[in-house]
């Protein structure tokens, strides 16, 4: 089987998955997108003093002030999680989780911390792709209207969305002389390129789901650690970022990479 045939039955095999689970995947996409926020709006509830005493510490901030912090990232995070799963003001939810994003990157100084920072602008990257989810269910209200094609701001948002969620991948590389970790470099890098690029887009980033799920269960299994041991607190952080940002992916699969793509030029050559 040549290359060609090769790629040709892989995509086969993709819309095939997507016809399937054409009604699924949408709502799979939103609950895994928003499980980060949704675990660490329940953590804390669970760790209110741990939270407010080491905002307390690390800012000098007073009580009040880091009791507010841990208050609005508690109810900014549920309530937006409600909002999204429910589909109601999908907007503002997704406004407010990016607050909410803005706001720990500052407060646990993620923003000196690359490997943490680009996760985080993954996550937004996935916030962006819901937003422009929201304006598609907008627009299907008005179906019978005549309408001068896709919204510049809707393609814009797919392919910042795109490029932001790629910086995941980038976390994942591991730069030493292992035959598998060059494989694993290279496959992975051409996979974030067709993404970004939006070429073959359902296809790769089908198959970065399906990596980055393997990835995650056997690296981040932090339901194998004790729950006293701080690795058990990490591994779990680090499950459901991966989570959401597999969450961000399905997204791309279910709506496709948007007018600001290699797929979508292509149908005009």
């Amino acid at each position: 089987m040549g290359q060609e045939e090769l790629m040709n039955t892989a995509e086969d095999v993709a819309d095939q998955f997507l016809r399937v689970t054409k009604q699924y995947l949408p709502h799979l996409a939103r609950l895994c997108l928003i499980s980060t926020f949704l675990e660490d709006g329940i953590r804390m509830w669970f760790q209110w003093h741990e939270q407010r005493d080491y905002i307390e510490s690390t800012w000098s901030c007073g009580y009040f002030l880091a009791t507010c912090f841990v208050l609005l990232n508690l109810i900014g995070q549920l309530g937006g999680c409600v909002l999204i799963l429910s589909r109601n003001f999908v907007q503002y939810a997704c406004f407010g989780l990016f607050g909410i994003i803005a706001l720990q990157t500052v407060a646990y100084s993620i923003l000196w911390d690359l490997k943490f920072l680009m996760r985080n602008l993954a996550l937004g990257g996935g916030l962006l792709l819901l937003l422009a989810e929201s304006r598609s269910e907008g627009k299907s209200m008005f179906a019978g209207v005549p309408s001068m094609g896709e919204s510049s701001p809707k393609q814009y948002m797919q392919l910042g969305g795109r490029v932001l969620l790629v910086l995941m991948f980038m976390t994942l590389l591991h730069f030493d002389s292992s035959f598998f970790s060059i494989l694993q470099n290279m496959v992975g890098t051409a996979l974030i390129i067709l993404v970004a690029i939006g070429f073959k887009t359902k296809l790769a980033a089908l198959t970065l789901v399906v990596w980055l799920l393997a990835i995650n269960v056997y690296f981040n299994a932090f339901w194998t650690i004790p729950a006293y041991k701080p690795m058990h607190d990490f591994l779990k952080y680090d499950f459901f970022q991966t989570t959401s940002v597999i969450g961000g992916l399905l997204l791309v699969v279910a709506l496709g990479p948007g007018g600001v793509s290699m797929d979508e030029k292509k149908k005009e050559w």
